[in-house]
Formats: structure tokens, sequence, C-alpha cells
């Protein structure tokens, strides 16, 4: 038994009315241990965050150093120093004040020193503290949105579209980026179709109500009349219509035990093959990964010790599905983890940013993996509008 397929798509519609103006609600979250639901609007769109509880409080002189900090570390992947800051940053403070609010800082766990002559950078938390109170979104432009929109639109196929999908997000971004295919098994069964392709070959389609559809081709004992085939395909369509391919799967035996000896052999063979009809284990495992040389082009990684974890990373499918499935319940789109927040080990040197796509409850995700000074502000709005544009897609 071959797996072809699979085709169809989704379509969301995110616009919403805050504070009279239209705009984008992007959902944020950012996850940690102790879960706090924090609401506020930053000047580009209102977005929902889970943070750690209620930080430390910063003074406004403590917030716009750190943030300086993680810019600039964002930008040069260099350590900065405090009279950096005072030149570059329009900051009416002597490089001896900001070296004090630094150590603080550091005192706090937001900012390390590498070592006692360098500058600051950034730590996990200090990350965390930036992406969830100091980062303003840099929204894509509408010409951006269009190219994008232009590029994907290209790909005939689903599984091509994809695939486009993943190399375009590591061109744009200049990261690793990863794009796995929609579970159809919590797909809602709509109908299955059976056609005589042989006298020993039956492909067998599988319409799920979220537009895709899978398709197989299944080796017959013996020739079936197409009149037999109608017949199966029409009581297995009565029993089987509104259920998802997951309850399918758990119930068909029970659901067919009246049928199984029909005298075509066709409903027992079903029951044979029902993990392989009624699962998608094949494409569950189905990622599709580019911009690995931007990966290992980053100056964490010229390190030959960080650069084996990143060939590890990047060889490793299941660490790379797992990281990315962990969040695909979210209902929100973007959903950020910084380093220690991965709990894989493998993980811990990285950022992912995910989002959803979905297909009328069958779920696919999107993905960037970079270091730890992944550009947040940009990369955020990227996988979030991208995913959106994907069920969109491939709704049709």
């Amino acid at each position: 038994m071959k797996t072809d397929s699979y085709l169809g798509g989704a379509h969301f519609d995110r616009q919403t009315q805050a504070n009279g103006h239209r705009c984008e609600r992007v959902f944020l979250l950012s996850l940690t241990t102790a879960q706090k639901i924090v609401n506020f609007t930053k000047k580009i769109r209102p977005f929902l965050m889970i943070t750690p509880g209620k930080p430390e409080p910063l003074n406004e002189r403590e917030r716009d150093i750190l943030r300086h900090v993680v810019y600039k570390f964002i930008v040069s992947a260099i350590p900065v120093g405090s009279r950096y800051i005072s030149k570059h940053f329009e900051s009416q403070l002597s490089p001896a004040t900001i070296r004090n609010v630094m150590a603080d800082l550091e005192d706090l766990g937001l900012l390390a020193q590498p070592h006692t002559s360098a500058g600051r950078i950034p730590t996990d938390l200090g990350y965390r503290y930036y992406v969830d109170y100091l980062m303003e979104m840099q929204a894509l432009s509408e010409k951006e949105k269009l190219e994008i929109e232009k590029q994907l639109t290209s790909a005939s196929e689903p599984d091509s579209m994809l695939r486009e999908t993943s190399r375009l997000l590591g061109k744009i971004s200049k990261q690793l980026s990863v794009v796995s295919s929609p579970h159809i098994s919590s797909g809602i069964f709509e109908k299955l179709e059976l056609i005589p392709i042989s006298n020993t070959r039956v492909l067998v389609i599988i319409s799920i109500r979220s537009g895709l559809v899978k398709t197989l081709m299944m080796e017959v004992g013996a020739e079936i009349k197409r009149e037999f085939l109608e017949d199966v395909s029409r009581v297995l369509n009565e029993r089987l219509s509104g259920l998802t391919l997951r309850q399918i799967r758990e119930s068909f035996v029970e659901r067919t035990r009246d049928v199984q000896d029909e005298r075509t052999g066709l409903i027992r063979l079903f029951i044979e093959s029902v993990d392989h009809l009624f699962d998608d284990m094949k494409d569950r495992d189905k990622v599709h990964i580019s911009g690995t040389q931007n990966m290992i082009e980053q100056p964490e990684f010229i390190d030959p010790k960080n650069f084996r974890s990143v060939i590890e990373l990047i060889e490793n499918d299941d660490i790379i599905v797992h990281l990315l499935e962990k969040h695909e319940d979210f209902d929100s789109n973007a959903v950020v983890t910084i380093g220690s927040e991965n709990e894989d080990s493998k993980a811990k040197d990285y950022s992912i940013v995910s989002a959803t796509y979905d297909l009328d409850g069958v779920k696919g995700r999107v993905g960037i993996i970079g270091p730890r000074r992944l550009d947040y502000a940009k990369v955020i709005p990227l996988v979030d509008h991208v995913a959106q544009l994907v069920a969109k897609m491939m709704r049709g």
C-alpha cells in the first residue's frame, strides 16, 4: 500500500477593531513555567502574552539600557559596553552611570558579562523581558506581503507549497526555517471514494471537511466490480461521516462488525489496513527544512563544538518536529521559546518562533529556529503572517 498525497487548505480572517481603528490582532505566547496573562498595547498592534509571573519592576533608565543592549547584541553578536551606549543612543548618562545600571541588570539576571573586561550580553531572561515588554513589532509592508503571496502562489501542489514556504522563510529571515505537513488525523471525515485502477488495484480517496484529500492505492486479491465498490463506499460513508479520522481508526471494527462478511472481502481488507488508511503517520513526520547554510554562518556557531551541535539538530527531524508540535494546540499564532525555555537539551542554545496553520482542526506548523539573539521584532510578524497565508492558500 502506498500513500500518495494531500490536497487542500484553510482560511483565516483575523481582522478586529481596536481603539476605533482596524488592525490585525496578533497573539504572542511566551512559554515559561509559572504563567500569568498580561494584556497591553504596543504602538504597532495589540497582542496577548503569557509571562513568568510578575517580573522584577524596572525603572525607565533600566528599561532603556536593557533595550539598547539587547538590540545592539541582536545586530552585532558583540558584547555591548557602557561607552558604546553613551555615544550611540543619545544618552545623557555618563559611561560610569550606565555601567552601574548594567551591574544592577546583571544582578537581576537580565544581563551577563562573558569576562571581566567585556561588555554585557542578554541572558535568556533578558531576552524574555525584551520580547514581552520592550520590543516593538516591525510589521511587514504591503509590498512584502504581496511578494510573499506571489512566491507561494507559484507552487502547484500543497506539498510543493509547503516546501516553497520553508525556502522563502529561510531566505527572508536568514535563519533555519521549518514547515510541517498537516496532521489529518484530527480532520472530519466527509466521504470516501473507491475507484478501480486495474483488476487488482483500487484507488482510495478520503475527503476531509477542511478541504484536504488523502489518496492511497490498495492492492486487492481479485477484480471487484464497480457496483460492489460503490456499495462498500455508500455503507462506509453512512457509518463514518462526521467522525475524525482518529475516531474512525479507533472504532472502525465495531462500526463495521455486521458487514465484515460482505462477499468482496473489501471491508475485511479495510480492517486489516485501518491504521494506514486513517492515520497520517508518514506525513506527520514530514518536515520541510531550509536555511541550513544561514544557521551555520551565524557567529555563535563558528566554534567547532557549537557547529557540531547545529548539525546534530538539523539532522534530527524528530527533535525539530517535537519542538514545533509541542505548541500546536495553542489558539494564538506566534509562540516564542528562548534558550533554556526549550525542554530538549539539544535546543538550549536556540530560540524558536513558530505558529500554527489551522485547516478547520487539521493543523501544521511554520517556524524559524535561530540563535537566541534572533531578530524577534521582524521574525514574529513574519512567521505569523506566513502561517495565516498558508492556511488561506491551502483552502483555495
